[in-house]
């Protein structure tokens, strides 16, 4: 992008031209009420050999110059300057439906620093101090799709810490210490669709933890150990670090390596090894090293009936179902079996039906909450037309896909 080079100024991102290798260094925001505007929270890594960083810095993108390809109106702003944990750069919807929550921490202290997106900017950051003192780590932190919990997780000592977040204030309340017991580091955290189930992937293991139980700590389900699988060979072991709720409802864990793997949980809704962990279930067409995206649900809205819900906004939490205007798309249609629906986000659960023109049904399948993709495989159905139903409650979007002959 025109102005785009230069971001991070330090001397551990002049040794990466390729990408930093820091997990939530990183994190793209629309501007509210300027859809053409994308702000960038970032940091590096200043403070080699001790694992800080030292600013996190602000770059606007302006996507209507260079013809709709967007340039870079200004870079490396400075919003704080302090010593902070690597990475850690999240948000979340504020109760509005409007703005964003933005968070980073601060090293060795229980501080984090706080930010808020509005149409008017970013506000200075505020402090609050709850939960663990957290040294200089790496691991990961996460809000669950719902924006009403918040994780961190770092295996080395620190453990996990769940709290409750108010999206109206921006506080965190309540928060549960739990310790794991294993002796392994770094790892990630990932919340289910429905926000009910939290994994933790820590380097040998990964753990289930049902949030809205009175004891989190004693619902953990052990739900895998690493299989001693390497790819393509030793020392690049397939093992579980940062993860990510996607747009399909599943969620995807890295191996924390240089390895052309993926994990993926498929059922993440589900309790227990119902679940679906597969491990390195995914084949990547190239090597990466453990690098996923880094998201927030942009599709939450206000929190209904909240002294915040003040704008008229309508949708969120509340809402009954995707807009049947906003419909359903199928790509590639006609396929030979093989396509990926794409849809309006929901914060319920749905069921998905496919039917032959005779109304036999071919399939039946779960719709994650907050999920935007599906994929189908119906190779081996005879070539015709099919009608395909997406039900949320009441409300019912329907689309036709067509199969040909291989």
């Amino acid at each position: 992008m025109p102005n785009g080079s230069g971001l991070n100024p330090s001397s551990y991102t002049t040794q990466f031209p390729e990408g930093l290798h820091l997990p939530q260094a990183d994190l793209f925001l629309p501007k509210p009420d300027d859809p053409a505007i994308y702000l960038l929270f970032h940091g590096t890594y200043d403070h080699p050999p001790w694992g800080t960083a030292q600013y996190l810095y602000l770059t606007i993108i302006d996507m209507t110059l260079n013809n709709g390809l967007g340039g870079v109106v200004s870079k490396n702003q400075v919003l704080i300057d302090d010593l902070l944990n690597i990475g850690k750069i999240t948000a979340v919807r504020h109760a509005n439906g409007r703005d964003w929550w933005v968070f980073c921490h601060k090293v060795d202290s229980n501080t984090f620093y706080r930010l808020l997106l509005t149409p008017e900017g970013v506000s200075a950051p505020e402090t609050q101090s709850v939960g663990t003192v957290r040294p200089n780590d790496l691991g990961q932190v996460c809000f669950s799709p719902d924006g009403s919990k918040f994780a961190y997780y770092w295996g080395d000592g620190s453990d996990l810490d769940i709290f409750d977040f108010d999206r109206c204030t921006g506080l965190f309340s309540n928060p549960v210490h739990i310790p794991i017991d294993d002796a392994n580091s770094m790892g990630g955290v990932a919340f289910s669709p429905s926000s009910q189930f939290l994994y933790v992937s820590s380097v040998l293991d990964v753990y289930q933890y049902d949030v809205t139980v009175p004891d989190v700590e004693a619902s953990m389900v052990h739900i895998a150990h690493w299989d001693s699988t390497y790819s393509p060979s030793p020392p690049f072991a397939t093992l579980f670090d940062i993860a990510q709720l996607a747009p399909d409802g599943k969620i995807y864990i890295g191996t924390g390596n240089g390895t052309d793997k993926l994990h993926v949980i498929n059922h993440p809704d589900q309790p227990g090894l119902a679940c679906g962990m597969v491990q390195h279930g995914i084949t990547l067409p190239t090597y990466y090293v453990n690098s996923l995206p880094n998201h927030p649900n942009y599709f939450l809205g206000p929190v209904d009936g909240s002294v915040c819900d003040s704008l008229g906004i309508n949708v969120g939490l509340g809402s009954t179902g995707p807009s049947a205007a906003l419909g359903v798309t199928v790509r590639p249609n006609p396929s030979t079996g093989a396509f990926v629906l794409n849809y309006p986000a929901n914060p319920s659960a749905g069921q998905l039906e496919v039917r032959d023109l005779q109304g036999r049904m071919v399939l039946r399948g779960y719709i994650a909450p907050w999920s935007t993709v599906h994929a189908l495989d119906l190779t081996g159905q005879a070539a015709g037309m099919y009608q395909c139903s997406m039900r949320w409650g009441m409300e019912v979007l329907n689309t036709r896909v067509i199969i040909t002959t291989p």
